[in-house]
């Protein structure tokens, strides 16, 4: 664990940038730029990352903190993401690390998976009116995940 997390604190994927939690040495925070060309472009999400002590035996818990317009996190912050669960119902593999976890995770915000959503009610819109979807979302990623500098 320690030869990850100091890959991830030196040398952070494009777009990501990962600190330990003051504090605590199981509790990690995370930044990810939204993707690019998606509803959430410009914006700057937090996330929080708990390590189970069996880690990487068991998948870390991530939530988001930063409020996101998408069908597969819901208001909680809870993210619906198959190598975020173990199997057999996920798909969660100990040669899995923190930023392939980070990487699917911007992979899921560019492309919502609609046939298994957290939030039934923004899965039907994305399904049946993606542009009304996509306005929700950017006024989302306007209102809580970018920062005004005056």
């Amino acid at each position: 664990m320690k030869k990850e997390l100091g890959q991830l604190l030196n040398k952070p994927p494009f777009g990501m940038k990962v600190n330990v939690k003051e504090g605590s040495t199981s509790v990690l925070e995370a930044e990810l730029h939204g993707p690019k060309d998606s509803p959430y472009e410009n914006g700057i999400f937090k996330l929080q990352i708990e390590l189970p002590v069996k880690y990487p035996f068991e998948p870390p818990r991530v939530t988001f903190i930063t409020p996101v317009y998408h069908p597969n996190i819901d208001s909680g912050g809870r993210i619906c993401l198959d190598i975020l669960k173990m199997p057999p119902s996920g798909a969660w593999k100990p040669l899995i690390n923190i930023e392939g976890v980070l990487v699917a995770i911007c992979n899921l915000m560019n492309c919502p998976n609609p046939n298994d959503p957290l939030v039934l009610d923004i899965a039907k819109e994305f399904k049946n009116d993606k542009e009304t979807f996509e306005t929700k979302a950017k006024h989302y990623t306007k209102e809580h995940a970018i920062s005004v500098i005056e």
